[in-house]
């Protein structure tokens, strides 16, 4: 037994958990952003070739899948729509866990979406690089738009 530094018996120190905020809208948007790479109408080529690359993982096997969930483009601390939406999402790990251990409201997992999402991230991923090397003019208004909020102008 490892004591502290006076000979005593260390003590053990629990972390109170902090409450989960059972607003689902704190968690996720209530539809995909207009730029998600999960939708189908979003022109090729918008984000980064890394963004894309991130995507198809979220389809293996859920136990082999990354344990932390997609999070929104738009920087909000929320989870991606279009990813949480693309399938069922007790199918995917970051949600499980998050449920389980108290961060996700168990309201997530029937989260839906009428907006037009590819069925895996390696269809979204595929498309979204179809033409990443060279957007078309739909991809680079979009991406000047994206640039604009992000760094705060009008």
């Amino acid at each position: 037994m490892v004591r502290d530094h006076l000979g005593a018996a260390p003590v053990t120190r629990y972390v109170e958990p902090k409450p989960c905020d059972p607003d689902l809208n704190a968690h996720v948007a209530p539809h995909p952003c207009a730029y998600c790479p999960y939708r189908r109408d979003v022109p090729s080529g918008i984000w980064d070739a890394s963004e894309y690359a991130k995507l198809p993982d979220y389809d293996r096997d859920t136990g082999d899948q990354p344990y932390v969930g997609f999070g929104c483009h738009r920087g909000d601390g929320r989870l991606c729509a279009g990813w949480l939406g693309h399938r069922r999402p007790m199918d995917l790990l970051a949600v499980r866990i998050g449920v389980i251990g108290g961060t996700l409201p168990e309201a997530i997992t029937g989260y839906t979406t009428d907006v037009p999402l590819f069925h895996s991230g390696r269809e979204a991923a595929e498309h979204g690089m179809a033409e990443v090397d060279a957007p078309g003019d739909d991809a680079l208004e979009a991406a000047r738009k994206i640039t604009r909020v992000h760094r705060g102008r009008p």
